[in-house]
């Protein structure tokens, strides 16, 4: 897509949001149970070991978890832990920075695919989006949607939120819906701040029933969770998941 049309469609959309959105914190009424279904158990941290991935599997399994999410190098064997489960594979593209070349990102995405990922966490890139390449986030985005598309698994954008200006999340949540992504998701967990409640309420007034919003970064107990769900959340992503659903409020 030409960047004066996307730059356009932005600048519409910002506009909308101004005269539009409004915040207001919102907590979902659901038992501790009942929020399992929405969360993504996660285990992304360098030192990770096969044992860690099969227990987080395991635990997945255990608790109806939505999905896992894992590195790359752990999807084959989470996929065979799950085989005979409901559970998900996700899997992250490009990350925690969002750096990597789109022909990197794209050999990922399908290398993962082929591995067994149900969904992939994609991160965009945040340095070309800060300075208004839109047409360079549509194009990676887009490449990588046709592949999920095709192979009928989920892709979602991480936008990495703590990172910018509320006209840069406008922008990157516009140009993912536009390319086609199924998500957009808040964060990484590695950056310099996690999901914000607002954020996610404005993500969710951006994609309404068109798209799915992820919150994940920093939700570590069920009262944030369900405020996070609430407010326009369809998945939480978090290494915390079993705190969550025993958790009381």
């Amino acid at each position: 897509m030409e960047i004066v049309e996307l730059k356009k469609i932005i600048k519409n959309e910002i506009t909308r949001v101004e005269n539009e959105f409004t915040f207001e914190e919102r907590q979902a009424n659901l038992k501790s149970q009942e929020v399992a279904k929405y969360i993504d158990h996660t285990l992304l941290k360098a030192t990770s070991t096969p044992s860690d991935v099969e227990k987080l599997c395991n635990e997945a399994k255990d608790n109806s978890f939505y999905a896992v999410c894992v590195n790359p190098t752990y999807v084959n064997l989470s996929k065979e832990i799950l085989t005979d489960s409901n559970v998900k594979v996700a899997t992250v593209i490009g990350f925690p920075l969002g750096a990597n070349t789109i022909e990197t990102k794209v050999y990922e995405s399908d290398n993962s695919i082929k591995n067994g990922a149900d969904e992939l966490d994609m991160v965009l890139n945040i340095g070309r989006l800060k300075v208004q390449q839109y047409d360079y986030i549509y194009d990676e985005i887009h490449a990588i949607s046709s592949l999920t598309k095709d192979s009928k698994k989920v892709l979602k954008v991480i936008i990495e939120t703590c990172y910018l200006s509320k006209e840069e999340k406008i922008a990157a949540v516009v140009i993912s819906k536009l390319a086609g992504a199924d998500f957009v998701k808040t964060s990484t967990g590695f950056g310099s701040g996690g999901a914000e409640l607002e954020d996610v309420a404005l993500m969710k007034f951006l994609v309404g029933n068109e798209m799915k919003v992820k919150a994940s970064g920093g939700i570590r107990d069920l009262e944030t969770a369900l405020k996070m769900i609430g407010c326009g959340a369809d998945r939480i992503g978090t290494s915390s998941g079993l705190k969550i659903i025993q958790g009381k409020i």
